[in-house]
């Protein structure tokens, strides 16, 4: 039952999350509040963070066996690799509009929430949702209990249609330059053979269709 309610409680968070996240909704707040707007990005953010609270409890309120522990040279290849997924988080975030990211620039816009500029970090060349990779880095290569695992399956299902879902917003924002950008390179695993160069990838910033 403990499992179970996990589940749920990982599948409330994620409908939550995506339907304050969605264009429909904000355009349908917008269009009713608007003097709301220029916080919604805060409100948003700290919402995600509030309700994530009872999901946690959930999963780290009672103990639980382990199912499997790396050990030995696994244990020092998974915290390498995940130390490594850090460093790459810290890098790719270098070129995120963090002020935009909490919502602190659209309270200085006064209502003016126009998105950035498309912009690629070093790590987008590779894979086009680098946060989301790296998320699942860290997640499979932790030891797992019962509540872990299906945390870290239901996390995954969610960065796979969640993914999906804010493709169509970028779609909807950057136009063509976003369709192109996604036949160059993959969603959420790099492959070798599909990547953008640092020319080709200067070449599609320039030519960005947002407004």
């Amino acid at each position: 039952m403990r499992l179970a309610a996990i589940a749920l409680a990982w599948l409330g968070y994620f409908a939550l999350h995506s339907a304050l996240a969605a264009l429909s909704v904000k355009a349908w707040i917008a269009g009713r509040w608007p003097q709301f707007m220029p916080g919604y990005r805060i409100v948003f953010n700290v919402l995600s963070t509030l309700t994530l609270i009872p999901v946690l409890w959930l999963i780290y309120g009672v103990e639980s066996d382990w199912l499997w522990q790396w050990r030995g040279a696994w244990a020092w290849l998974g915290n390498g690799v995940a130390l490594t997924a850090i460093l790459g988080l810290l890098v790719s975030g270098r070129s995120y509009d963090m002020g935009e990211f909490l919502g602190l620039r659209q309270l200085g816009a006064h209502g003016n929430d126009q998105p950035e500029s498309f912009t690629l970090s070093s790590l987008h060349r590779f894979v086009r949702h680098p946060w989301y990779c790296i998320g699942l880095v860290m997640i499979w290569t932790r030891d797992m209990n019962g509540p872990l695992l299906v945390s870290a399956l239901m996390i995954t299902a969610y960065f796979v249609v969640g993914s999906k879902l804010e493709e169509g917003k970028l779609v909807a924002i950057y136009g063509e330059t976003y369709r192109r950008y996604m036949a160059k390179v993959p969603g959420l695993i790099p492959l070798p053979w599909k990547y953008l160069t640092a020319s080709e990838a200067a070449f599609l910033m320039d030519r960005s269709d947002a407004p």
